[in-house]
């Protein structure tokens, strides 16, 4: 054997088998618990390669527009061992290409199933030919200042780069632009490079405790990272089996995240639901599904991602210190006509101050009906011609059909014929979609909501809708798309 390829042999001998390989067995003040961790979460992250096409302006008078291709880069963490991951929103937005390097070397074309601008979150998935490791989840609750802690990501191009620091900060709020910001994020002075977005800062136990999503420019090891107590929450509505499925399961949940004690509290349940139709009540503590962990809302709804109306799943519970199992068969989503809604308000409003509050509607008015109240803005389903003639970066969306005169959505500029892409940072691409978006419990604390329409076919319009309140001074911007 070549003297080059035995040096390699014997440097990968050392890295997997550890220290217990006798002679080349390292002291025990070198395998530090930094050591031990970067070992053990290496298989769980991804490397993330991008590639889209950008349109350039032309060289000269005579010369058409140039189309070049650009590549990026980021990082990724599995959360499931069916091949989901979770990364910045930021690095797979408008891309035409994904592709997926895991830590021994395979690749994968991956698909985006869900995405919230507004948090920066994104989930993809890829088709692994085994199950994916899936990275340690820790807590927010508990990280320390000055507590070591590391980073791994897709730096530069350079797969798998290790690099450590301390918790500089918490509560850190960080304005990138005048489109984007983040509030309650974890400051560390890691090396966060390009390339590491989507990546995990982790604790020495290995934990995931942020997820790296930004960088002073100009300074010198100031990085930041969502913690993950806030990403889990978001990642549970990217997983919601009714945006993925059209099952519900009626349950509403909480998580409860304390050093040692990670678990989701029953918080109420829909009436004739499933769950209630099974037996849970407010106050369970859900342990399991069908055997899988629970530990918190985004492991309750990717326990039920391939759950049917056919099958029933074992759910294991806590209640009074007893564990107990009930079986929970989800059921498809209903969504009712638009038209007239039960209760006070009618589709005979024809004024925006006369519109009601987001508490003021009945629970169970569909998404179409609350965006005739709340906005005044008719919407119907995009046509395949109308959907095929939209810019590349969108999924669909809903067409405006009708705003209503003196309406909060006629104020704030919204024409008909518009196409509503986004809302609140959510792609609007069906009635379910929508009525997600504009649940009620999901605007309790909201004021305004962020909007994106595409106009006149290729020019995205971007602003936001109030919910509450006089104001209605518009804040958006145009931005074109590049065509």
């Amino acid at each position: 054997m070549p003297p080059v390829l035995a040096g390699m042999v014997c440097v990968t001998a050392i890295l997997t088998a550890g220290p217990e390989i006798g002679s080349l067995r390292a002291s025990s003040v070198r395998e530090t618990p930094l050591v031990r961790a970067v070992r053990d979460c290496r298989s769980a992250i991804v490397n993330i390669h991008t590639e889209k096409r950008e349109t350039t302006a032309a060289a000269g008078r005579f010369l058409p527009p140039r189309e070049r291709r650009v590549t990026g880069m980021g990082t990724g963490i599995v959360i499931d061992e069916r091949g989901y991951i979770v990364t910045n929103c930021h690095v797979i937005q408008d891309v035409e290409q994904i592709i997926v390097t895991d830590d021994r070397g395979e690749t994968y074309p991956a698909r985006v199933v869900d995405r919230d601008a507004q948090h920066d979150l994104a989930i993809i998935q890829v088709n692994p030919v085994q199950p994916m490791t899936v990275l340690t989840i820790g807590t927010s609750s508990d990280v320390m200042l000055g507590e070591q802690v590391f980073a791994v990501g897709n730096a530069f191009g350079y797969e798998h780069t290790v690099t450590a620091g301390i918790v500089s900060a918490v509560s850190r709020n960080v304005e990138v632009d005048e489109t984007q910001s983040y509030e309650n994020l974890i400051q560390t002075d890691a090396s966060i490079n390009p390339g590491n977005s989507g990546g995990p800062l982790l604790n020495l136990d290995g934990e995931v405790i942020g997820i790296n999503v930004a960088i002073r420019a100009g300074a010198q090891r100031i990085g930041f990272a969502i913690p993950i107590d806030d990403a889990r929450r978001v990642i549970a509505q990217l997983m919601s089996t009714e945006r993925r499925s059209g099952m519900t399961h009626g349950l509403r949940g909480r998580d409860v995240n304390t050093p040692g004690n990670q678990h989701l509290v029953v918080e109420s349940v829909q009436p004739d639901s499933p769950a209630a139709e099974c037996g849970l009540q407010p106050g369970d503590i859900i342990r399991r599904v069908d055997g899988r962990p629970v530990s918190d809302q985004a492991d309750w709804e990717r326990s039920l991602l391939t759950a049917t109306s056919d099958t029933p799943v074992s759910v294991t519970i806590e209640r009074e210190g007893e564990q107990q199992t009930v079986a929970l068969t989800v059921q498809p989503v209903t969504i009712r006509s638009a038209g007239k809604i039960r209760g006070t308000w009618t589709a005979s409003q024809t004024s925006a101050e006369s519109a009601p509050e987001p508490s003021s509607l009945p629970p169970d008015a569909t998404g179409l009906e609350r965006a005739w109240h709340l906005f005044g803005i008719r919407l119907t389903r995009l046509s395949q011609d109308e959907r095929a003639r939209l810019p590349a970066r969108y999924s669909g969306g809903m067409k405006i059909r009708y705003v209503r005169r003196g309406s909060r959505a006629a104020r704030d500029g919204l024409r008909r014929g518009d196409i509503l892409v986004g809302l609140d940072g959510y792609e609007t691409l069906d009635e379910r979609s929508l009525a997600f978006v504009l649940d009620p419990s999901r605007l309790k604390t909201a004021s305004r909501l962020s909007f994106q329409i595409v106009r006149n076919g290729h020019q995205a319009l971007m602003g936001r809708l109030l919910l509450t309140g006089s104001d209605t001074h518009r804040t958006g911007h145009a931005a074109s798309d590049g065509r």
